[in-house]
C-alpha cells in the first residue's frame, strides 16, 4: 500500500512555508510515495509543487486538486507538462470541479453542468498531452474559437500521453466518469464499510471503457494518531467533520454532505449541516457521530488503528492518504515517521 500526505490548503497563510518544505523533504527521505497540494482560495496548487520539485528527489507531486474552472484546459495541459518537466516525471495531475461558492464567487465562472465540463476538459487534455493539434468542438469549449483568426496549435513541449490524471469526485455520475477516463480517484468521505457507494460507480465507469477497478489507483484515508485516549482523538476531529458537512458547499449544494448521506448517515449529516448553517457550530460538532470519525480515520489504540488500516486495504484502497497529528510541523513530521513505520510494518 502506497502512502501519501497533504501539504497545503485553503487556510495556508504562508508564514509556515519553510516548515512545510522541511516536512515534505522529510517525507521524501522516509519513502512517502506522494505529496498532494490543495487549492481553494489560499495558495494555488501548482506553485508550491514547483518549488518542492527542486527540493525533493523521489516523492511524486500531485495537485489535489486544480480547479478546472480556474484555468482553460490548454493552460492546464501546459502547466501539467511544465510540472512534469521540472519534477523529472514525478507529477500527477489531480482535477476537480470545486463548488458553486468558489467557482461563481471567486472565479466568476458558471458552475452549471460541471460534469460535462469536466469530461470536455479531460478530453482536451488527452489531445494536448498526446502531442496532437488542439482542435475540439464541445458544448463548453471550442478550439480554435470559431469566426476568428485562430488556428489549431500543437503544444511545444514533448508529448506526455501517459501523464496520470486523477479526479476528485463524489457524485454517482462523476464517479462513473472517473472510472471511464481517469488513472486514479482522490477519495474523500470514504468509510471502508460503505466503499461500494463510491467503488461500485467507479467500476461501472471502468467497465464502460473496457477497464476494471484494478486499473485505477484508489486514493483515500484520514487522520493517523495512536493513543489510548480515544475520546480526545474523536473530539478533536469533530469540528473538522462538522465544517465538511456544513460549510464545504452551499446549503443546497454540498457534495460531501451528499456522500455521507448515501453512506447511511443522512439524519446526522443533515442535522449537522442545519446547525452549522444556523450559526450553531459547537452544537454541530457535538452532533457528529463518533462512528463517522472512528471509521473514517486511523485513530485510537494501536489495535484500533491496525483494524482500520486493514479495513481500508480490504475495501480496495491502494494509496493511503494520511494526515498526521501535532500543533507544529516538527510534531507532524515525528507523527508521520510513526505512521509510515506502522503502515510498512502492518503491510509487510
Amino acid at each position: 500500500m502506497r502512502v501519501s500526505v497533504a501539504i497545503g490548503g485553503a487556510y495556508s497563510s504562508g508564514e509556515d512555508w519553510d516548515e512545510l518544505v522541511d516536512f515534505t523533504i522529510a517525507a521524501d527521505s522516509m519513502g512517502v510515495d506522494e505529496a498532494w497540494s490543495a487549492e481553494a482560495w489560499g495558495m494555488d496548487a501548482v506553485v508550491p509543487l514547483a518549488f518542492l520539485a527542486a527540493k525533493t528527489k523521489n516523492i511524486k507531486l500531485g495537485t489535489g486538486i486544480m480547479q478546472i474552472s480556474a484555468r482553460v484546459p490548454s493552460m492546464t495541459a501546459m502547466t501539467a507538462q511544465s510540472m512534469d518537466t521540472v519534477s523529472k516525471g514525478r507529477f500527477i495531475l489531480g482535477l476537480g470541479v470545486s463548488g458553486p461558492q468558489v467557482v461563481e464567487g471567486l472565479h466568476g465562472a458558471s458552475f452549471a453542468k460541471p460534469l460535462s465540463r469536466l469530461r470536455e476538459t479531460i478530453e482536451i487534455l488527452r489531445i494536448a498531452l498526446s502531442g496532437q493539434k488542439l482542435a475540439y468542438e464541445g458544448k463548453h469549449y471550442v478550439l480554435p474559437r470559431p469566426g476568428g483568426e485562430g488556428k489549431a496549435i500543437r503544444l511545444g513541449q514533448p508529448p506526455r500521453p501517459n501523464l496520470p490524471i486523477y479526479l476528485a469526485t463524489l457524485g454517482p455520475k462523476s464517479l462513473q466518469l472517473t472510472g471511464e477516463l481517469a488513472d486514479g480517484w482522490l477519495g474523500t468521505c470514504f468509510i471502508p464499510e460503505h466503499a461500494d457507494v463510491f467503488l461500485k460507480e467507479i467500476s461501472a465507469g471502468a467497465a464502460k471503457a473496457g477497464r476494471s477497478l484494478s486499473d485505477i489507483d484508489i486514493h483515500a484515508g484520514g487522520s493517523f494518531e495512536i493513543s489510548d485516549d480515544v475520546e480526545r482523538l474523536v473530539a478533536a476531529r469533530k469540528p473538522g467533520m462538522a465544517f465538511q458537512l456544513g460549510a464545504m458547499g452551499s446549503p443546497s449544494t454540498n457534495f460531501y454532505n451528499d456522500a455521507f448521506c448515501r453512506s447511511g448517515y443522512e439524519d446526522a449529516a443533515k442535522e449537522v449541516q442545519g446547525l452549522w448553517v444556523s450559526g450553531k457550530r459547537e452544537e454541530a460538532a457535538a452532533r457528529v457521530p463518533d462512528e463517522m470519525v472512528l471509521k473514517g480515520n486511523l485513530i485510537g489504540t494501536e489495535d484500533m488503528v491496525r483494524e482500520r488500516l486493514q479495513a481500508f486495504r480490504d475495501a480496495g484502497v491502494t494509496t493511503m492518504g494520511i494526515g498526521t497529528s501535532g500543533h507544529t510541523w516538527k510534531e507532524r513530521t515525528e507523527s508521520l515517521e510513526q505512521a509510515v513505520d506502522f503502515i510498512r510494518r502492518e503491510s509487510a
